[in-house]
């Protein structure tokens, strides 16, 4: 079983590209969802600043690699039955260590898309929308306190979304047919 992970910055469109993953059947497990289930254990409102908070204290406690240590209940009863696809892996550390984990069964599909693409994106979102200040300030951090940009540099293959939804998807679905 396959092990899928897909990384980029924040808008550049990975969870739509995790989409068409889970409809080619994966099973899709979004990072993300420990730090939403943390803002609700601790009482906080969503907010960039809170997802901040809770990303970073996450990662204190645990070490970098905290998400994907987090998410191994997840990831290995879905691979007895299924391929998998991560919405969201960010620092080098979890790549690193699901390198070591799952070996040539861990793939890396970085979806990128240039600032000025992402931040009208993000200012467009209806749900989790940042402002262009808030995508910078989000950028710097992902890119300085969370090595986010190794895992993009180690990609296995990378899908520019710069022009259509519809084009994002197409290059999803090439990939998913390389794979199998």
């Amino acid at each position: 079983m396959k092990v899928v992970s897909i990384v980029g910055m924040t808008g550049a469109g990975k969870s739509e590209v995790s989409r068409v993953f889970e409809e080619n059947g994966f099973i899709r497990i979004r990072f993300g969802d420990l730090t939403d289930e943390e803002m609700r254990k601790r009482g906080l409102k969503p907010s960039e600043e809170n997802e901040r908070l809770v990303r970073e204290l996450l990662r204190q406690e645990h070490g970098m690699a905290a998400y994907a240590k987090l998410n191994l209940p997840r990831i290995e009863p879905a691979l007895k039955s299924s391929d998998v696809v991560i919405d969201g892996l960010y620092s080098w550390e979890e790549y690193t260590y699901l390198k070591a984990r799952y070996g040539e069964d861990l793939c890396l599909v970085t979806v990128w898309s240039s600032p000025k693409t992402r931040y009208a994106r993000l200012n467009n979102r209806s749900n989790r929308r940042l402002t262009v200040e808030e995508a910078i300030s989000r950028d710097r951090a992902e890119l300085e306190n969370i090595n986010k940009g190794g895992p993009i540099a180690m990609a296995d293959f990378t899908i520019i979304n710069e022009t259509s939804l519809e084009n994002l998807k197409k290059e999803a679905k090439r990939i998913i047919s390389v794979l199998r």
